[in-house]
């Protein structure tokens, strides 16, 4: 808060130890209701997979009702928050999974390689077809010299 000039978080996520979670599930939520007036509280216990959103209404937290997937929708965040593979991930308003930064390193890299494998197959490409010229400019030569030698001159000869 010190750091954002005073200002309360709009957005807090727990993770619940077997220390904390009583004190967070009512010490912690009554302070986020009642000082800080966050619009969103949610709380995750990753050993039990427990999983609870709050949202402000009328100065009272009420619980956020999951959607089909058991996703809770933070209206300040934008997205959808929800277990998948036992950890608490976010998901887009269409459901796409947000990647961690790291997931997102790693589709960049691959992304990069993919781009770089275009890119090499190209020039691949683009060298078999400049041999394939290469190639045919000497036939072409090479029958020019032929028609020469059988004492045709090509320059006086009409096709």
């Amino acid at each position: 808060m010190w750091e954002e000039e005073g200002k309360y978080p709009h957005v807090i996520v727990e993770i619940l130890s077997p220390s904390t979670a009583k004190n967070d599930r009512e010490v912690k939520k009554k302070i986020y209701q009642d000082i800080f007036r966050t619009p969103n509280y949610f709380w995750f216990d990753p050993d039990i997979l427990e999983f609870q959103g709050f949202k402000l209404l009328g100065g009272e937290y009420e619980a956020i009702a999951p959607n089909e997937q058991g996703w809770l929708w933070s209206e300040q965040l934008g997205l959808y928050l929800g277990i998948y593979e036992d950890k608490l991930r976010y998901f887009t308003p269409e459901g796409d999974l947000v990647p961690t930064p790291q997931e997102a390193a790693i589709e960049e890299q691959q992304q990069t390689q993919k781009a770089r494998q275009r890119t090499q197959e190209a020039e691949q490409l683009a060298e078999t077809e400049r041999q394939r010229a290469q190639a045919a400019e000497q036939r072409l030569q090479q029958l020019e010299e032929r028609i020469r030698s059988l004492g045709i001159n090509l320059n006086e000869t009409e096709l």
